[in-house]
């Protein structure tokens, strides 16, 4: 099947790139445009070093930070048409390759608080898929719900293309949600600190068994004075098995090289380990054609908006209290 990620690929291959960018210390948005600045250095490196590379992948909060302290007010934040997005589109046009960028994003309501963005660059530069975090990390993080579902793009070499960002990977319906719409390439891009990572690896690879696709998923790495993000960049078969592991040093690359028309052709052949198609014709052997009527209760109730589980009252944690006290602070920084 060829090299697991060197500087050359197969015509049909999709060779990948997830940068283990180093966890970035911001202040102010001053420090906004140095890690923009890097991040477009660090792309055309790559790129170099790696001639035939197609994608690359930088992770959840790499642009922007995690200062709990400043990172809902105006001046933290971007929009799809603000300047630091420009340039990373031209940094993908000018070496020709696609990229997957992290951004927190105004929300169109500047009553609300903002969105979790990510978005995938093509080698023309242009957006070819804006998806905003649907399962933000609950009780810490502020943002508002994503409200664009979960996408999906034609990407280079045959791959369809979805990303979801860092605690969506956690939950199989994002993954499958995904599938569902074709991706044959799931992307994730994540700022875990270590308190996840054995659990960081199970669903990467659970992500891709269940539903006959590639993941390929990338955290931030080293410490920023608080926490210590473990990096891992994983790359996982779409039979579960992990095809490349990154270790904790930041910066590390951790290449690989796909081939998306084997995963259609698994989904197209397969039958016992067909998870994601036999989920809606059940028993087709007992059953010609399959039972195909929805026996899942929580399916039900959460289509009606009920969703609501039986040890519900004793969920205690049902709020960010504890870190914002006051509320999700919004509008101008403090002078």
């Amino acid at each position: 099947m060829g090299s697991t990620g060197s500087v050359s690929a197969w015509e049909e291959a999709l060779l990948v790139a997830m940068i283990q960018y180093p966890v970035p210390v911001i202040k102010g948005p001053q420090d906004i445009q140095v890690q923009v600045d890097q991040i477009c250095k660090a792309l055309a490196s790559t790129k170099a070093g790696y001639p035939d590379l197609d994608l690359i992948v930088f992770p959840e909060y790499s642009t922007q930070g995690l200062n709990t302290a400043i990172w809902t007010y105006d001046e933290m934040l971007l929009t799809l048409d603000s300047p630091e997005i420009a340039q990373f589109r031209k940094a993908c046009a000018d070496n020709k390759v696609w990229a997957v960028f992290s951004l927190m994003e105004k929300n169109e309501d500047p009553a609300k608080p903002p969105y979790n963005t990510a978005i995938i660059v093509n080698a023309e530069g242009e957006i070819a898929l804006h998806y905003r975090k649907l399962q933000p990390w609950v009780p810490i993080e502020p943002w508002s719900p994503g409200n664009l579902g979960m996408p999906v793009c034609d990407g280079p070499k045959g791959s369809k293309l979805a990303v979801c960002i860092c605690h969506d990977g956690m939950f199989p319906e994002l993954a499958r949600e995904a599938a569902y719409k074709g991706a044959n390439v799931y992307i994730r891009i994540s700022g875990y600190s270590t308190q996840v990572n054995d659990q960081w690896i199970w669903t990467n690879q659970s992500n891709a068994w269940q539903n006959l696709m590639y993941t390929i998923s990338v955290n931030l790495a080293g410490y920023d004075g608080v926490f210590y993000y473990f990096g891992e960049g994983t790359v996982c078969n779409y039979d579960g098995n992990v095809i490349q592991q990154g270790h904790r040093n930041p910066w590390e690359i951790v290449t690989a090289e796909l081939f998306p028309r084997l995963a259609d052709k698994a989904r197209e052949n397969w039958a016992l380990e067909n998870n994601i198609f036999n989920l809606g014709c059940r028993a087709y052997v007992g059953k010609p054609g399959g039972e195909t009527a929805n026996y899942l209760t929580w399916v039900e109730d959460l289509a009606r908006g009920e969703y609501k589980l039986p040890w519900d009252n004793k969920v205690k944690i049902r709020d960010g209290w504890k870190y914002y006290p006051d509320g999700v602070k919004l509008g101008p920084l403090p002078k």
